[in-house]
């Protein structure tokens, strides 16, 4: 039989890091990661035959759960027509006006690949529309791994941002201003002082790349508010919140609430494509007709709106209706208010972070109360995580392998899967209990 730890042997020597993506690794919690060889409603299978139960889900399109019959019969059936073609599909514009018709400030919708392609676009067409070069985003934020957004903050609060990764020109990173998130002091002290040069806000719906922080409530209204006093687009950034929270994502929910408000340009990922690599942004129509061929912002891709990927999304928009979201709200209830009742019992002091049907934790009493921004959730004991992740593992419940992601539950996790989750959770809680930070 050929082992986890074989095959990362192998892809160790092919592959950098032996990883395409670097959370993979298992760098954060240690070990050795497993390789999947299918995965079928709540649960994955790895190499060596053993099944877990699934808390990633793809890292959120598993909306559904995974390989959903009828999501894998409109692959199936279109990947028989032709994989690509290089040209238009009737499909494509179908997948445009779901989204449209789910989330009202959608005008018009360009789809692309992936998010990271998702926010640069978005970007770029925010600066062609203003004519300004500056972008504002928050610290914790994650929008892909493009040059301009890999920005880390400055010394000083309305300073300009270094580069966050080695190979990032500090002439790229310099028109970024990262600011702390959720608020809005520090907000105004960046445009008060390059308002006239600033293009773009660009933020998570609800943050979920630094674990879950929610914003606070009325923040993301005050902060468009804000930003069309100066002239400046915002991005509202739902590759991970979008169609997951909601069947309109983050701005769906704060559009039921006095907090409503309407981002300039939105982008979209994940749920999107039902598991295939489709991407989108869209938003008032006068903005995106700024791109080619209509305008003078280009933007292209030889596999944008492939007819099999766009085929898994349309069928995952269509079933994910009222009662998938129900589903998803219960178990990610469940999930969350055993897991802390099991940290709880265990003396481990930590906060639950909730955006909707996403959740995570962070642990350690200087954080119990919980946290607003990517500083405090610095500040949580993260070494008590890895002991509880392998805990879960060895169960076989697989979580995310970072302290730092959020947890996602499918509509498929039935009364079964969240048993073994929940009876794995005494061991874990403990685990982490004992642990003892590093050296």
């Amino acid at each position: 039989m050929t082992t986890n730890a074989d095959l990362f042997a192998r892809a160790q020597a092919a592959i950098p890091g032996g990883v395409n993506s670097p959370v993979r690794a298992f760098r954060s919690v240690g070990g050795t990661p497993r390789f999947l060889v299918s995965a079928r409603g709540p649960y994955v299978t790895d190499a060596e035959g053993r099944e877990y139960v699934d808390l990633v889900a793809g890292w959120g399109p598993a909306i559904l759960g995974h390989a959903h019959p009828e999501v894998i019969a409109a692959v199936q059936d279109a990947a028989a027509r032709g994989l690509s073609f290089g040209a238009s599909t009737p499909v494509e514009t179908e997948l445009a006006e779901l989204i449209e018709q789910r989330v009202a400030p959608v005008e018009k919708l360009r789809l692309v690949s992936t998010g990271t392609e998702a926010t640069m676009s978005a970007i770029r067409l925010a600066r062609g529309f203003t004519g300004r070069d500056l972008l504002v985003k928050f610290a914790g934020h994650y929008h892909g791994h493009s040059d301009g957004l890999l920005a880390e903050a400055g010394s000083g609060l309305a300073t300009f941002a270094l580069p966050g990764s080695a190979g990032v020109p500090a002439e790229i990173a310099a028109l970024t201003l990262v600011v702390p998130y959720n608020d809005l002091d520090a907000l105004r002290a960046v445009f008060a002082e390059h308002g006239d040069r600033i293009a773009a806000v660009i933020t998570e719906a609800a943050a979920a790349n630094m674990g879950v922080v929610p914003p606070l409530p009325g923040f993301n209204r005050a902060l468009v508010e804000l930003a069309h006093a100066h002239g400046a687009l915002v991005i509202s950034d739902e590759v991970l919140t979008g169609f997951r929270v909601s069947k309109a994502g983050w701005w769906g929910v704060e559009a039921e609430t006095d907090a409503a408000y309407t981002p300039d340009l939105l982008t979209f990922g994940k749920v999107v494509g039902g598991g295939m690599p489709v991407a989108a942004l869209g938003g008032r129509a006068e903005i995106m007709e700024h791109l080619a061929p209509l305008g003078p912002v280009y933007q292209a891709g030889t596999l944008s709106g492939n007819p099999v990927a766009v085929a898994a999304g349309v069928t995952t928009l269509r079933l994910a209706d009222d009662a998938v979201y129900t589903r998803l709200h219960a178990a990610a209830e469940t999930i969350a208010d055993a897991t802390s009742a099991a940290l709880d019992a265990e003396g481990v002091p930590h906060a639950v972070q909730r955006a909707g049907t996403l959740f995570s934790f962070v642990l350690g009493e200087a954080v119990a109360s919980g946290v607003h921004d990517y500083a405090g959730v610095q500040r949580q004991e993260s070494w008590r995580y890895a002991p509880f992740f392998h805990a879960m593992l060895d169960a076989g419940v697989s979580l995310p392998p970072s302290v730092f992601e959020a947890w996602f539950v499918t509509a498929a996790h039935d009364d079964d899967a969240i048993a073994r989750i929940v009876g794995a959770l005494p061991a874990a809680a403990r685990a982490a209990a004992s642990a003892r930070p590093p050296a």
